[in-house]
């Protein structure tokens, strides 16, 4: 609702990118509620900041180690005081694929659900979509 609302979002997209490319879980889960909700482009679905950790960390070794992720926009709407949703589009670089062939770069959406409680901005529900465009 306000301008530092905002940044304060905007600081935790980006520090949650960078988390994911330093292949940080523990990093990145800490700005996620305990209860939160998390979909990843595969359909994978994680419930709650200990499964949200486990699985990235699970993802960071397999199809993920040397997985860059690259913000390319970033549109913030409050819904309320304390709720705002934020659509994020990243370039992912760097993926595996199953027989451990490098797979060619791809553009995701995600929506992620914040709330704030106690003063503080949180990710509480991520959606990731794989977008049908090649990366530029």
């Amino acid at each position: 609702m306000t301008a530092p609302d905002e940044a304060a979002i905007k600081t935790i997209i980006a520090a949650t990118t960078e988390m994911f490319n330093r292949r940080n879980a523990k990093g990145f889960a800490q700005y996620y509620t305990s209860d939160a909700d998390l979909v990843t482009v595969r359909g994978e679905v994680m419930k709650g900041t200990e499964e949200i950790e486990a699985g990235l960390d699970r993802i960071f070794r397999t199809r993920a180690g040397s997985a860059k992720l690259r913000e390319i926009d970033a549109s913030i709407r409050f819904l309320g005081p304390d709720v705002a949703l934020a659509h994020v589009t990243n370039e992912l670089s760097g993926l595996v694929g199953p027989a451990g062939e490098r797979l060619s770069a791809h553009r995701e959406r995600s929506i992620r659900v914040f709330v704030r409680r106690d003063g503080a901005w949180k990710v509480t529900a991520f959606h990731n979509t794989r977008l049908g465009e090649p990366a530029q």
